[in-house]
């Protein structure tokens, strides 16, 4: 067992079985022993890589994204420029490089960063120097909003339910004969019919990260981008460790493997459209990214000596590698110009 390992049975026999939602957040989060509290998860050295790390490129077109839909609104002045779950800071970063061509829009941005974990704001705090660190989206500052979450909402703790012949029960960590951690269920309570062992997720936290945006947005102005891997109205058990870049059970290794499970992009439109918001389709990372003139730029990378350039652009567009997993999906005040790249809901 790891130390958090052994935390988490010690509660389970003192409390009782433990939620997924609660088992996640222990996993990801605790203070002495959580994946992102005590490690930098990221490249070859950790145990995954996100399109930030793979290129320049992946940045570079969504700064002239936002820089665009900042121009189509007016070019507000002062802005935030937010990300949530920043990473290593690398894409902000390259946001920041790309924003520049535009003049004005570097000066106007005020940089916050909703990040959890005191190591990686130290990471991010070297690579970007002063930024405004947040805890939460609660906190975002009431002033027009421009707003990016790469792979941040596969990260918010989940809860699963199992279709049973007594109706719903909900998935639960407990202890096996042996008092190693093993999955079980909680009472069966009604509700709506569905075949037998279906298991639905629902993401309790999504909520009010997206309305805690939706509302800055509706009040000042600003657009939000959301890129993650899931789909529009997933279904199934999508819960998922990853370590050393290879997919374990979600049980092995508590604290030492990052824990995800898909988005379901269409419970983030219905937020953010029910708070008045626009919201676009959702379309594919590659289509997306190759609308927003992705290959071109690859070119010109190469042309300059970039070796990296055309293997980056298949990483991040083929349909085998990133381009069909991963999704984005964009919300924007009323009234303003649809974002680079989109297409609205309802067309």
């Amino acid at each position: 067992m790891t130390p958090l390992a052994r935390l988490i049975a010690a509660q389970i026999r003192l409390s009782g079985s433990m939620r997924l939602d609660d088992y996640m957040r222990l996993c990801l989060l605790h203070p002495q022993h959580g994946y992102y509290a005590t490690r930098d998860p990221f490249g070859a050295q950790g145990d995954f890589t996100t399109a930030p790390e793979i290129s320049q490129m992946f940045g570079e077109m969504i700064g002239l994204a936002l820089a665009q839909a900042w121009l189509d609104q007016g070019s507000p002045a002062p802005f935030a420029l937010a990300e949530i779950g920043p990473g290593r800071g690398t894409l902000m970063a390259d946001i920041l490089r790309a924003i520049r061509i535009l003049p004005g829009m570097a000066e106007a941005a005020q940089v916050h960063l909703v990040e959890a974990s005191a190591h990686l704001r130290q990471v991010q705090r070297e690579r970007l120097g002063a930024v405004t660190h947040l805890d939460d989206a609660a906190q975002l500052p009431e002033m027009p909003l421009f707003l990016v979450a790469n792979e941040f909402f596969d990260a918010l703790p989940i809860r699963q339910f199992q279709r049973v012949a007594q109706g719903w029960a909900e998935r639960m960590v407990t202890l096996d004969d042996t008092g190693a951690l093993a999955l079980g269920l909680g009472p069966a309570a009604p509700g709506p019919a569905a075949p037998e062992g279906q298991i639905r997720e629902t993401c309790p936290e999504a909520a009010p990260v997206v309305a805690a945006i939706a509302a800055r947005i509706a009040r000042h102005g600003g657009m939000a981008l959301v890129i993650d891997y899931g789909d529009w109205d997933g279904q199934g058990d999508t819960f998922q460790a990853l370590r050393r870049h290879r997919p374990e059970p979600v049980l092995a290794h508590p604290g030492e493997a990052d824990l995800t499970a898909h988005v379901d992009f269409r419970s983030l439109a219905d937020l953010a459209a029910g708070a008045g918001l626009q919201v676009s389709r959702m379309v594919t990372q590659g289509e997306w990214l190759q609308r927003l003139g992705i290959a071109a730029r690859a070119e010109r990378l190469a042309a300059a000596g970039d070796a990296g350039a055309k293997a980056a652009l298949h990483r991040l567009t083929a349909p085998g590698e990133m381009g069909h997993l991963f999704k984005a999906l964009a919300f924007w005040q009323p009234g303003a110009p649809v974002p680079p790249g989109f297409e609205p809901l309802d067309k």
